[in-house]
């Protein structure tokens, strides 16, 4: 390929300094003394400087225990400074990080440790018990496991290294590298719901993180006087990349640390340490309006609330502007590819349920649906705002159009740089999107995407269940909640055995377990013997209204 320039110098600088540890370097020079991150719960601030001492220190303790290029480290942590730890440190190794949903049941941890095949496993002792199970069915064995103890007097299993012990006396030099790093190299896997109890992983490089912070920075927009608290979990990408770490740290802001969501606490920190944004799915921002009402707090300094996660609709839209703050962002996306679509203040309330127009270095699309085959990228609906498409994304600043090892299913989802989401929608002739349901069966609650055949697939194991078939209700609270209906193998089944069968299954999370059930004499299948679970997501809604499903606490 020929060129009208020398591109040596560019090509060399771009593909090997352009990454995100590397901005974040830029920050502790630029912005030493200046407040990084605030744990509230133990009173401590760490400035960029001493943010990034503390990185060093963990950094040269996973490289004394053998963690180098392209090695994992996993971790199932409460948003917390450990968190921050390593998200940070293996940057500084070529190694990857990698957070994981401290939520998931004990098998499911198993299967991403024997998928994954971590050098380093990290845990919050609050789910120890899960964590040591998951050890024992996994065939993988971490080389070095470490138990991050909040209140620092839990007892460590055996064999197991407590965080404080594991960087005790490690320097606080800048590690040195054992090779160049590159814009293409993964510096992050997150995890995406999957149809078995195995998520898949999304690999993230260094053009990616970078590149995601300068959305949230451009669209928020983000600086570094700003004061940001994410409500959600940091093992999400909304969590993590929305006013998470990501942007916060690269643009030189401060975060706040909510280890855990309280309403009270949220609206508490928002005025003592005067945060100017805060990002929460709309569930989230229901219960903070909830408590606004009766208890207000200052929200002076609030630059605006970002939620991601489900529609925004109009009549909470408008009780969220009013109660809260006027400036409210709603944003629309993937695991894999961060937002993609974005509603800004002067957007709402007139769109309040549209998912938005694409963001600004994004390409999203509504094309044809067929049952045999994807539609081309080109092969679009009307924008019409009644035509339904199947919703892609086209994000390469944002997605490495991947999953890590498996390659059915990238080859399922990825297609001529698109994503193809299998959300449904339609758009409008200013290329507003409104997502309105899903080409599989996917549940979304509490902001955890979940699969039917996931759940079925544990409750067909059950000797006296013939056959199940799971959807979802509608709940205030959750978005969602899920319903299993039962065909009996045996007719003493009862409700709890279900529930408890559920709550101790290995591979079903808590958040996965049905609320409600209900017993079934037949199911409904297509002409070749497919479940139409559509079918039973309308009778559930009937159901629930009539009061004929049973709650998983019942008799």
């Amino acid at each position: 390929m020929e060129f009208t320039y020398d591109i040596t110098m560019f090509k060399d600088t771009f593909e090997h300094n352009f990454t995100w540890i590397s901005g974040f370097l830029r920050n502790v020079t630029r912005f030493s003394d200046k407040a990084a991150l605030f744990d509230p719960l133990k009173g401590r601030e760490w400035t960029y400087k001493e943010l990034n001492a503390d990185c060093n220190r963990f950094a040269n303790a996973l490289k004394k225990a053998g963690v180098g290029k392209n090695d994992l480290v996993l971790y199932q942590l409460l948003n917390s400074f450990e968190f921050v730890m390593c998200y940070l440190a293996p940057q500084k190794l070529g190694a990857i990080n990698s957070p994981a949903n401290y939520n998931l049941a004990a098998g499911e941890t198993a299967k991403l440790l024997d998928h994954n095949t971590p050098k380093v496993y990290v845990y919050d002792t609050e789910v120890t018990d899960m964590a040591v199970r998951a050890l024992s069915l996994a065939k993988h064995k971490p080389q070095t496991v470490i138990a991050v103890d909040f209140k620092e007097d839990s007892q460590i299993p055996d064999g197991h290294i407590r965080f404080s012990d594991f960087v005790a006396d490690s320097p606080a030099d800048e590690p040195v590298r054992d090779d160049r790093p590159h814009i293409y190299d993964e510096v992050t896997r997150l995890f995406t719901s999957g149809t078995t109890s195995l998520p898949k992983g999304a690999p993230i490089n260094n053009i990616n993180e970078v590149l995601s912070a300068h959305d949230v920075m451009m669209h928020f927009p983000l600086s570094p006087i700003d004061i940001t608290m994410n409500m959600t979990p940091w093992f999400h990408r909304g969590g993590l990349h929305s006013g998470g770490l990501t942007p916060t740290l690269y643009a030189g802001a401060k975060a706040i640390i909510l280890r855990v969501f309280n309403p009270k606490t949220c609206l508490e920190y928002a005025e003592k340490y005067k945060i100017t944004f805060l990002i929460g799915v709309p569930a989230v921002l229901g219960l903070l309006a909830s408590r606004q009402e009766n208890h207000p707090y200052d929200l002076s300094h609030l630059n605006g609330i970002i939620t991601m996660g489900a529609p925004l609709e109009k009549a909470a839209c408008i009780r969220f502007q009013n109660m809260l703050t006027p400036h409210i962002f709603n944003g629309y996306g993937t695991t894999e590819s961060f937002w993609n679509t974005f509603l800004r203040p002067y957007d709402l309330p007139k769109m309040s349920g549209a998912a938005g127009r694409a963001c600004t270095d994004d390409d999203v699309r509504l094309v044809k649906v067929y049952d045999d085959r994807k539609a081309e990228p080109d092969d679009l609906v009307p924008d019409d705002g009644h035509s339904v498409g199947e919703i892609i994304i086209s994000s390469p600043s944002k997605s490495t159009f991947t999953y890590y090892n498996n390659p059915e299913m990238s080859e399922q989802k990825f297609y001529k740089g698109f994503m193809y989401t299998g959300d449904l929608g339609t758009w409008d002739g200013n290329h507003y999107v409104t997502v309105s349901g899903r080409k599989d069966d996917m549940i979304v609650s509490s902001g955890e995407n979940i699969y039917p055949s996931q759940i079925e697939e544990v409750l067909n194991e059950f000797d006296k269940v013939e056959e199940s078939i799971v959807t979802a209700v509608p709940d205030k609270t959750r978005g969602e909640v899920i319903v299993a209906y039962i065909i009996k193998n045996d007719e003493s089944l009862t409700i709890k055995e279900l529930h408890d069968y559920c709550a101790a299954h290995p591979d079903l999370s808590k958040y996965k377990c049905p609320r409600y059930y209900k017993f079934i004499t037949e199911m409904p299948l297509t002409a070749t013997g497919k479940k139409q679970h559509y079918i039973m997501k309308e009778q559930a809604k009937k159901d629930l209204e009539n009061g004929l499903l049973l709650r998983r606490d019942a008799k």
